[in-house]
């Protein structure tokens, strides 16, 4: 006898040919029934043979659409109706068969690049597309910078305003069509159009107009996905360099756009991980080693040993891009991504010489995401387009908001045993961002269904972050800043604890009103202790120390002999560390690594975070394997001497050792500390995992290092995967910390 069962499946499956694909299935097993989308995901019901429908349930899960994911499928025994053919139903409230529709807690897909079908299409004259700029289909193209609500469906997008033609609806319509419920659907006939201001007259073709433009040096604001890029040729000097000084980015390295991996191989080294990153649906800007003979200006990345690269994610970048481009956010130094016309018209003027422009709204304005590859896995530095808002799994509990941190900002909302980490929001020191970040917490609540019943938040009283939190009508909990880092880390490997945790970064408010970022914690999602850190230094000037690293020399108390204490002002300075007159402590690692690299000339002076570090890191002999030694002090609690690398450092400068071996081993040397503290902790609490997080881990040289040396000493050792270990994770960690205190 046949047999009817009801079916919900979650997770990622609206807007990426989901009931399409039920649809198929179905049919080609003979079953009756129907599939449609509702606010909780996917609803099916299906009736046929035992054997058949049992056949259908195991396709579901093991064979779904590329850009799938199957979180969990739950079926119900209903009564046989007869009646032969299977339907694809309009989008319900409910499942259409008495059960729940789960209100708002359907995924929403991320935003694919351009695949291989359409790209065929793209190029074939024949094609009706032909060189249509916003080709797509279900298997590729915008989804969650689209979205204005759930279920997923036309009406609820920016197509919304885009009435389909005869053929894109019969595509739309049709079973065996790769655009069958499509929702972005559409042709030169039906769809948006590209504009190319200013213009006495429009081009006939704007794409070729705009390559011409750029081929004669300016600057030209590209609307893309989640925002407008910025973009110039990478090999002409003179106009990446009016790009940097328009856009008052000094020293920050551009990202790349190259049309093709051969362009790609010819500027960077790369391996079949980054190779994959590349060219995988997310298509991330990938960090890799550039190659010296680099046909580049210097303006693109000066002073550094890696470029960003990515390669053309929608079909305007493939037709734009048929040589190396600077592609860069559009926006001004320190504003949110622009992604509004009329916005971008007035923030983006005297910036660019030119705009290509199309009608499609951008719902949610996304960054490209930035990756690293350590140990053939994704290292994320940047998480936002391509990645967000797909969830990452946490333990069940109360609805969370987690408010992050100050820089590098994203926020956090849980539901269901899913954390849903948000795009990259940016530094919150201006009303742009913090607009940004206001209007991102309001999509995500309606997108995703969350009432939150709890706040999360960074304890420092001057975030303003913490302060928005503060403001709320919530339960609010503060989770230090440290332990988000560890937390952030745990959560991102799916392990609650505990561990030791090595927290290494460039400052985060501690529980004794000092400034952490040098911390070994004893950890769980729960709690921690601080049971070791950085010997504390003065900060000379406060915030100045962290823009100029020459500050942090004199805190250490190199000798007056050095090039480094000629500067103007040392002395002054040198007096206010040991009077500990405006000098708040700090056992901040990233300050250290800034003091290290000012002794060295490397850098005294940064334009940008991280940038004194990332340069030591570079002029690291990578093949030098002797280590400075730091001694550890105390028993129960310990203080690492992180003065006795300092020290190291001047008596090799002193001796003439070559800078480039003194990196390496002040490298070496503070992995060299991870381990043997690690050890002692091993020791005294019988833990065998180590998390590293914090965004001195973005450091390669240092990371492999201490990792290596972990585990040679027999460690477990966690590192981030799914989310940056910077402050872009911090939300995350947040998040599980307080879920794990409200059970």
């Amino acid at each position: 006898m046949d047999v009817r069962v009801g079916v919900r499946v979650e997770g990622i499956v609206q807007g990426v040919g989901f009931r399409p694909f039920v649809h198929g299935l179905a049919t080609g097993l003979g079953l009756s029934g129907l599939v449609g989308n509702d606010a909780g995901g996917v609803f099916i019901e299906v009736e046929g043979a035992p054997g058949a429908v049992g056949r259908f349930l195991d396709g579901l899960r093991a064979h779904p659409p590329r850009l799938a994911v199957v979180d969990r499928v739950t079926t119900r025994d209903l009564d046989p109706r007869g009646g032969g053919g299977f339907t694809i139903v309009g989008s319900a409230a409910t499942d259409g068969s008495g059960g729940e529709a789960g209100e708002g807690r359907a995924l929403v897909s991320w935003d694919a690049a351009t695949c291989a079908d359409c790209l065929r299409e793209l190029h074939d004259p024949a094609d009706r597309r032909h060189r249509y700029p916003f080709i797509n289909c279900t298997a590729c193209g915008p989804r969650f910078t689209i979205v204005t609500d759930v279920p997923y469906d036309r009406p609820r997008t920016t197509m919304a305003g885009f009435a389909m033609c005869g053929p894109c609806a019969a595509e739309y319509a049709d079973p065996a069509d790769r655009r069958f419920h499509a929702q972005p659907v559409c042709c030169p006939a039906c769809g948006p159009s590209l504009t190319l201001l200013p213009h006495s007259s429009p081009p006939d073709d704007p794409v070729a107009a705009a390559r011409a433009l750029l081929a004669d040096g300016a600057v030209l604001a590209v609307k893309g996905l989640g925002g407008y890029h910025l973009a110039a040729r990478a090999a002409d000097e003179g106009a990446v360099a009016a790009l940097r000084a328009r856009k008052h980015r000094e020293e920050k390295p551009f990202a790349v756009m190259v049309p093709d991996m051969a362009a790609a191989r010819a500027l960077c080294v790369l391996d079949d991980a980054e190779e994959a990153l590349l060219t995988g649906p997310q298509r991330p800007i990938v960090l890799a080693r550039r190659r010296p003979a680099a046909s580049l200006a210097d303006a693109v990345a000066p002073g550094n040993a890696a470029l960003g690269l990515m390669l053309p994610y929608t079909p305007l970048h493939h037709l734009l891009v048929t040589e190396p481009l600077v592609m860069t956010s559009g926006n001004a130094s320190d504003e949110p991504i622009v992604h509004r016309d009329d916005d971008a018209l007035k923030r983006l003027d005297g910036i660019a010489d030119a705009f290509l422009i199309h009608d499609r709204p951008i719902h949610t304005r996304a960054d490209d995401s930035v990756v690293r590859v350590f140990r053939g896995r994704p290292l994320p530095v940047r998480r936002s387009r391509g990645y967000a808002p797909e969830p990452v799994p946490i333990p069940d509990g109360p609805p969370v908001l987690a408010c992050g941190a100050e820089l590098k900002n994203t926020f956090c909302l849980t539901r269901d045993g899913r954390a849903f980490v948000s795009q990259h929001i940016g530094d919150l020191e201006n009303y742009e961002t913090l607009r940004a970040y206001e209007e991102g917490i309001a999509h995500y609540r309606r997108l995703f269904g969350v009432t939150p019943e709890l706040l999360a938040y960074d304890p420092h009283p001057e975030y303003l972050s913490t302060k928005y939190a503060l403001e709320q009508d919530l339960p609010a909990i503060a989770v230090q800043h440290h332990h988000a880092h560890i937390a952030s880390c745990l959560a991102d490997n799916g392990v609650s604890g505990p561990v030791i945790g090595v927290a290494f970064d460039g400052t985060g408010f501690g529980t004794d009103g000092t400034l952490w970022g040098g911390e070994f914690l004893v950890a769980d999602l729960h709690s921690f202790e601080r049971a070791g850190h950085l010997e504390p230094v003065p900060m000379p000037g406060g915030a100045a120390a962290v823009r100029e690293p020459w500050r942090m020399a004199a805190a250490y108390g190199v000798p007056d002999d050095l090039p480094v204490a000629r500067r103007p002002g040392w002395d002054t300075v040198a007096a206010m560390a040991r009077r500990r007159v405006n000098a708040p402590l700090t056992s901040s690692m990233g300050r250290l690594f800034d003091a290290v690299a000012a002794v060295l000339g490397v850098r005294d002076r940064v334009r940008h975070e991280g940038q004194a570090a990332i340069e030591l890191e570079q002029r690291a002999d990578p093949s030098e394997r002797a280590a400075y030694r730091a001694a550890i002090r105390g028993a129960e609690k310990f203080t690492v001497a992180g003065g006795d690398l300092v020290d190291a450092v001047v008596a090799d400068l002193g001796a003439g050792v070559p800078v480039p071996l003194i990196s390496a081993r002040f490298h070496n040397g503070v992995a060299a500390l991870v381990v043997d503290a690690a050890a002692r902790l091993r020791d005294t609490t019988g833990l065998g995992m180590v998390a590293l997080s914090g965004g001195v881990f973005q450091n390669m040289l240092l990371l492999e290092r201490a990792v290596s040396g972990l585990a040679g000493a027999g460690f477990d050792v966690l590192t981030h995967h799914r989310v940056p270990p910077n402050d872009g994770g911090i939300s995350l960690g947040q998040a599980a910390v307080a879920t794990a205190r409200s059970s």
